[in-house]
């Protein structure tokens, strides 16, 4: 077999290779021409035929200033340099460039053969990742076995400094020594990204909190050469963080030690808050909170999900039940609870009436008391008057019946029925005053009520000139009331706006009762068109003894009528113009009397138990 000469083989190689070799090769004169040149080179820089490199690799009229093809030519040498041109869509491309001499046979540089490596796609992911890893808004360090940053974008200078070749522990958090459990140091270890929390100091001084994972970076022979550490910066929801706590300690401290009981359900229905005050007032020991059914034996009605949908309680005064089943009186005020429009749950505020109601009570039997004590001083007085009218009387009497003289016994005997009836007033007024009692309370009418008044005080009204008429509210609903109580009352002030109205000069006297329900509260009103009341007038009306009806009145009517109402848990008012006339008006919540009847009902009951 006969093999190919040396020179042939070389021949082919050289033909072949020229071809092959995955470079743009390109051959060039002492002029600058490209005189051969491969496929590649041709499908990457285009036509090369007759042109000067200049034109060809960099789109120039003249050759380049930094030409490295004429300082091989000068002086031999081979030349590597990263080059930027134009490819043959004349656009920008980056390439790396090998120069070397071509040598005849002797020894003289006719041509340099130029290699080309495109690099414009590696360029454009360095150039990627370059302003990737500067402008990614959190901190990126690449550290070295012995913790010293070798590299740091610019999120991380900003904050912590210029670090470059300086320990990674000095540079985030001012230390002189390597951190324990350091992230850094675990992963350079076992190879694998570890993440954790750390507080570091900038280059300012502030403390800096940030999450930070450590990856290996690259690899040496069997061992790990660099980490890359990638921190976000969470100072600021730290930050949040702590303010929100503090703000959640506040608000528990302020709902753990209010005095009005809170409880607080979510929209599953379960009880997420009850504080220690509500726990008091429901009588609640179990460590547990209660479950919704238990609320539902517990708390009112309304305050449940079916109704309460959309809609806040403003205070109103009722009743809960406790974990033992007692009645405790409370003003209750519900909401719902809503974070953007979303339902979470409703809340509920208990405040105990408990002191209240006895204090109220306490005060109304103190004022009781005093009112007794001025009566019993005035008693005297009134008594004495009394006592020498009816020995004036029985001294007539007496006198007539010796002498024969019945005018003078008759004269004697209606003194003696006069002071006698002015006497029973005086101590009927005196004890219905002092004593002290809760209403029987029933259900009834209260325009009913008003009405029977007019119907029995119209004739006297009538044969004294004054016309007494009834104003019935619309859709007033039956009420819990003492019925012979605010009889009394109405009585009283009816009685009371005749003589004012009879007093007037001009004889169109007139007399009102009204009724009406307002805000939750039922309303009794007499008006009248009568002589009114001056300042002085309107601040004695309701003491002791005081009247405007000369020898006619006790003094104890409108004290009396304010005893009933205060027993009623409402209140009277008086309003009054001088030459005018005057409005009394009773106020009457129907929350506290369905209280009252709850209350009244329930003490019935446990009598009945016994």
């Amino acid at each position: 077999m006969d093999y190919p000469s040396r020179n042939e083989i070389e021949r082919l190689l050289g033909r072949e290779l020229f071809e092959r070799i995955p470079f743009n090769i390109a051959v060039i004169d002492r002029d600058f021409r490209v005189v051969a040149a491969n496929k590649n080179f041709e499908e990457y820089f285009g036509d090369w035929r007759g042109r000067f490199c200049y034109e060809v690799y960099k789109g120039r009229s003249s050759k380049c200033e930094n030409c490295q093809t004429s300082r091989t030519f000068e002086d031999g040498r081979v030349r590597v340099s990263d080059e930027t041109g134009v490819d043959r869509h004349r656009r920008e491309c980056h390439y790396v460039g090998h120069v070397a001499p071509l040598y005849d046979e002797h020894g003289r540089i006719e041509f340099v053969i130029e290699m080309t490596t495109d690099l414009t796609e590696t360029r454009r992911w360095q150039r990627e990742y370059n302003l990737l890893f500067e402008r990614v808004p959190c901190y990126i360090t690449i550290i070295d076995r012995n913790y010293r940053i070798i590299r740091a974008n610019e999120k991380f200078r900003e904050t912590f400094g210029e670090a470059r070749g300086e320990f990674c522990y000095e540079v985030y958090k001012r230390r002189k020594s390597p951190c324990r459990n350091c992230p850094a140091s675990i992963t350079f270890r076992d190879g694998g990204e570890h993440i954790s929390t750390q507080t570091g100091i900038s280059k300012v001084g502030t403390p800096t909190q940030y999450i930070v994972t450590t990856s290996p970076l690259s690899r040496g022979e069997g061992e790990i050469a660099h980490v890359i550490e990638i921190a976000a910066d969470i100072t600021e929801v730290h930050r949040l963080k702590v303010e929100l706590q503090q703000a959640h300690d506040l608000y528990e401290s302020l709902i753990r030690n209010s005095a009005t009981g809170i409880i607080a359900v979510d929209s599953s229905g379960k009880t997420r808050i009850i504080n220690p005050a509500a726990r008091a007032i429901l009588a609640w020991k179990a460590k547990r909170p209660p479950t919704l059914k238990r609320l539902r034996r517990m708390l009112p009605e309304a305050y449940f999900p079916e109704t309460i949908e959309g809609r806040s309680f403003e205070p109103v005064e009722t009743e809960v039940r406790t974990a033992s089943d007692e009645q405790v009186p409370v003003r209750f005020s519900a909401m719902e609870l809503k974070s953007r429009g979303k339902r979470l749950g409703r809340a509920v505020f208990l405040q105990d009436l408990r002191a209240i109601r006895q204090l109220e009570k306490e005060k109304l039997d103190a004022e009781r008391l005093a009112a007794v004590g001025q009566t019993v001083a005035g008693l005297a007085h009134s008594i004495k008057n009394m006592l020498m009218g009816l020995e004036g009387g029985m001294y007539m009497v007496d006198t007539g019946l010796r002498s024969g003289d019945a005018e003078r016994i008759f004269n004697g005997w209606e003194v003696l029925q006069r002071n006698f009836e002015k006497t029973t007033a005086l101590v009927k007024d005196f004890l219905s005053f002092a004593k002290g009692r809760l209403p029987v309370l029933k259900m009834i009418d209260p325009n009913r009520l008003a009405r029977d008044i007019v119907g029995l005080y119209h004739e006297t009204a009538h044969l004294q000139g004054v016309e007494l008429t009834f104003e019935p509210g619309a859709d007033i609903q039956p009420a819990p009331l003492d019925p012979d109580g605010m009889e009394t009352c109405l009585t009283n002030l009816v009685s009371n706006a005749i003589d004012a109205a009879v007093m007037r000069e001009e004889s169109d006297g007139k007399v009102i009762i009204r009724t009406r329900d307002e805000d939750g509260t039922l309303i009794f009103e007499v008006s009248d068109n009568g002589c009114g009341m001056d300042w002085e007038v309107k601040q004695k009306v309701f003491t002791t003894f005081f009247t405007t009806k000369g020898g006619k009145g006790t003094g104890l009517g409108l004290l009396t009528t304010r005893k009933i109402v205060q027993e009623h848990g409402g209140k009277i008012e008086v309003e009054s113009v001088r030459g005018e006339g005057s409005t009394f008006r009773i106020r009457l919540p129907r929350a506290r009397l369905e209280m009252l009847l709850h209350s009244s009902t329930s003490g019935d009951e446990a009598k009945q138990e016994k």
